[in-house]
């Protein structure tokens, strides 16, 4: 068998910087090389793939060819005691646990204090009247998570918002530790956010242990032999827990708000399914549920803009794929973005269709065509309080708020971390009067 086509780029960085700068980087790649074809980034020869059939292989396989993988500048921030960087039986083990602050109890118990800040935020935004929505939604969910996951108040406001908005820009960077660079940069904020986390777990665990949080369950969890999870631990998974609580929600929240300004044909929809509920009554999981269409439109909006590109893996055994040898050592690079666009799976992919996800036009989907969240043994944990905050957050907004964008700003996307509008998506807003 051959190795699959492409270039390996310059010497050394390869294609990093293409890789990096260029959002189209892996679409002019397909188009010229086909859905697989190999590089080099982050100083590893990588595969790229982007088909239903590529992400089928690649995620029922964990653990047997691949495991988690992930660039250098992100296994350095994010910690190696994290979830993401657990692999095999330690992964399995520790999402079991934190998956416990993820399940429909818990998440029921997470509709009031999401209704709170969200409150809190429509009040702020329609006295500011004409602003940058996405710095704002950064700092809405930033403080849900805080809140949600870690029981602390208003952190947007606080130092520990402004180190972790400087640490989540490195995630994806070049990996060069300078004081200046991007990645020193955030390297630093690391340091100055484990001492504040270790700071809050300290005062946590010498207060009355609670369970009303993910961190309270960390903290009283116990393994097999009654061991409990160590400082360093628990400093690394709240770190993750932040991240994916908050970064890639603040992308899907923004892109929901863009693709409906830009489209009042879906909004005037979504509005009419939104009647049919009390509009002053606190919202319901039943409630949410029963929002048939405002789903419609969210899958839409995930398919369209996934808050992430993709997944690497590492190839730990020589495999076969599309006719292609992946050798082992190499990295794999399964692709969200790609897959969502491939017009065989979705007709006319660049168009806002949430019909695609009617129950008469998705019945016949192909498995793995969809994945915003991943799949496989490591499909995204926080899926369900991600969708939950979501619909919440834009049920909410349909029925109070009304903002259109205004004029000369770009609204091309900038994709790393996470895609959001050059700009910074500038609005005005409005409250509207609720009977």
């Amino acid at each position: 068998m051959t190795l699959p086509p492409g270039s390996f780029g310059l010497p050394l960085i390869g294609d990093t910087l293409n890789f990096v700068q260029d959002s189209e980087f892996a679409q002019k790649r397909h188009q010229q090389y086909g859905p697989i074809f190999k590089t080099s980034i982050f100083g590893q020869p990588t595969v790229f793939v982007c088909s239903p059939d590529a992400n089928l292989f690649v995620l029922s396989n964990e653990n047997e060819y691949f495991v988690a993988s992930w660039p250098p500048s992100t296994k350095a921030l994010i910690g190696s005691l994290s979830l993401a960087m657990q692999t095999g039986a330690d992964h399995q083990n520790r999402r079991k646990l934190l998956y416990q602050a993820f399940q429909p109890r818990a998440l029921a118990g997470y509709i009031g204090g999401m209704e709170d800040i969200t409150q809190r935020y429509l009040q702020r935004w329609t006295q500011m009247s004409e602003f940058a929505w996405y710095p704002e939604l950064r700092n809405y969910t930033f403080d849900v998570a805080c809140k949600l996951l870690v029981g602390i108040d208003n952190s947007s406001e606080t130092e520990l918002g402004h180190y972790f908005k400087t640490w989540s820009e490195g995630l994806f960077s070049v990996p060069l530790n300078l004081p200046w660079t991007q990645f020193g940069k955030a390297k630093k904020c690391r340091q100055l956010l484990l001492a504040e986390m270790e700071n809050i777990i300290r005062a946590r665990q010498q207060g009355i242990p609670s369970k009303n949080d993910a961190l309270g369950l960390l903290i009283c969890a116990r393994d097999d032999d009654g061991n409990s999870l160590s400082l360093e631990e628990l400093k690394d998974q709240v770190l993750l827990l932040l991240f994916t609580g908050h970064s890639s929600l603040s992308s899907a929240i923004a892109s929901f708000c863009l693709l409906l300004a830009q489209n009042p044909d879906v909004m005037a929809k979504v509005r009419a399914e939104q009647q049919q509920f009390p509009a002053t009554e606190p919202l319901t999981l039943e409630q949410l549920k029963q929002m048939t269409y405002l789903e419609q439109v969210l899958r839409e909006v995930l398919r369209l803009v996934p808050p992430f590109g993709g997944g690497f893996r590492k190839v730990i055994k020589a495999c076969e794929l599309g006719g292609y040898e992946i050798p082992q050592g190499w990295s794999i690079l399964y692709q969200i973005n790609q897959t969502h666009q491939d017009s065989s799976l979705y007709p006319e992919p660049d168009r806002f269709d949430p019909d695609r996800f009617s129950l008469e036009r998705s019945t016949n989907a192909k498995p793995f065509s969809y994945v915003p969240f991943g799949g496989g043994l490591r499909e995204c944990l926080g899926k369900e309080f991600a969708r939950l905050e979501m619909k919440l957050f834009a049920a909410r907004m349909v029925r109070e708020c009304e903002w259109e964008l205004l004029p000369d700003q770009d609204l091309n996307l900038i994709r790393v971390p996470n895609p959001h509008p050059r700009d910074g998506l500038q609005v005005k807003f409005r409250r509207k009067m609720v009977s």
